[in-house]
């Protein structure tokens, strides 16, 4: 593997070449209007400057679409996701967000029936925002509702009410969404197994077509890791996070949801599939160009990063120069492990076929204890073995 920083004179960034199959787009978008207590992405509370740099942004994400376009060349496919994440990209108007879409059109066209997705953080969202993004040409709202607890809401420092994202993902169901999802977070300090029953419940009573239910990772150098080592909150346990995960499994399944992925339930409707196209993209190993400050890429092989602040991201862009920060040409060992890491999350599982003799034996092991199964040639591992997956995984590759 080579892996390297970029000095943005140097002119060493490999050549890459048009996609022969699915891809998609990423948009970051950094802004926020209060960063959240256990949040490390890389996102910005935008000042009374907001607008500018609001409109230097724009102009530099137009920029690098433009440049990506320039380097891909004519050959590359029309695109087949479209994912605005953040920060919280409703930050931006549906305007704002629907140029970017058409610039996206215009540059490569997309599939017939493409996913076009935003994050949106509840207290952003009213009915006139729905149209807009409808208008815009958004067709899957991602919402964090975290919890319906307000105690955990304030542990979490999300500004939302506890109905606030119910509510919303009723209004968007009504003003003609066909593919709602709701984010929620488990396993907050102080939060109780009774809370956590709770919040699933008030999130189906919005019947959204797609649920994701993650634990929450305390990461380093956050607001809410410095309360923790303070002493002023409980740390996460290990036995709570796995009790409150078999609970989601639980009940989301008694509501007709299915895991498709360790963390995602999605919900099949009127016929549809309701899994998220944009990141089974990525839990496939399709390509994907990531725009905007700190965005991750991935083309043919190989891997980049954009500088993460807005003020140097924009400043290269000025100059038509790609704002990555570092890359990684993957070699064909790493791209196996990714394989392997990646496709065991989902329920269709792992191929047998893109397992060497040696790892065919040990996934043998994991079904004689119990751990999956072999279906239609597919490793697929079941609940004892999404617990563990990880053990699982690093066994698999050792």
């Amino acid at each position: 593997m080579t892996r390297r920083t970029m000095t943005h004179s140097d002119s060493s960034f490999p050549e890459l070449h048009p996609a022969d199959g699915p891809w998609s787009i990423y948009l970051h978008v950094p802004f926020c209007v209060s960063r959240c207590g256990y949040c490390d992405f890389n996102t910005y509370v935008l000042s009374a400057m907001g607008n500018v740099a609001v409109a230097g942004y724009l102009k530099a994400v137009h920029r690098e679409l433009e440049l990506a376009a320039d380097v891909l060349g004519a050959g590359q496919p029309p695109v087949s996701t479209i994912f605005f994440g953040g920060g919280t990209p409703t930050m931006l108007s549906p305007v704002q967000l629907g140029e970017l879409v058409d610039h996206i059109r215009t540059l490569w066209g997309t599939d017939l029936n493409a996913e076009i997705t935003t994050e949106a953080n509840p207290e952003t969202l009213s009915g006139e925002v729905l149209a807009g993004l409808l208008k815009a040409g958004i067709n899957r709202l991602s919402m964090g509702m975290q919890s319906a607890d307000e105690f955990v809401l304030t542990v979490l420092d999300r500004r939302h009410r506890p109905g606030r994202a119910v509510e919303m993902a009723q209004l968007a169901r009504q003003m003609g969404f066909d593919d709602v999802s709701l984010d929620l977070i488990f396993g907050a300090p102080g939060e109780s197994l009774d809370s956590w029953w709770h919040s699933l419940d008030v999130a189906l009573t919005a019947e959204p077509d797609h649920i994701s239910a993650y634990s929450l990772i305390i990461e380093e150098g956050t607001r809410l890791a410095g309360r923790i080592r303070r002493g002023e909150l409980p740390m996460t346990d290990e036995d709570d996070l796995a009790d409150k995960y078999l609970l989601a499994e639980r009940i989301l399944t008694e509501a007709g949801y299915v895991n498709y992925e360790v963390s995602n339930w999605a919900r099949p409707r009127n016929g549809r599939d309701h899994r998220c196209r944009h990141n089974m993209a990525y839990w496939l190993g399709h390509d994907w160009w990531g725009v905007g400050p700190g965005a991750h890429s991935h083309i043919a092989g190989t891997r980049w990063w954009n500088v993460k602040h807005p003020a140097t991201y924009r400043s290269l862009l000025r100059e038509r120069k790609l704002p990555v920060d570092g890359y990684e040409v993957l070699d064909d060992v790493q791209r196996h492990e990714e394989t392997v890491l990646l496709r065991l999350r989902l329920s269709d599982g792992l191929p047998m076929t893109d397992l060497p003799r040696v790892e065919r034996m040990r996934a043998a092991k994991v079904v004689e204890q119990g751990l999956g199964t072999i279906e239609e040639g597919r490793l697929v591992l079941n609940l004892s073995g999404r617990m563990v997956a990880d053990r699982i995984i690093a066994d698999l590759l050792i």
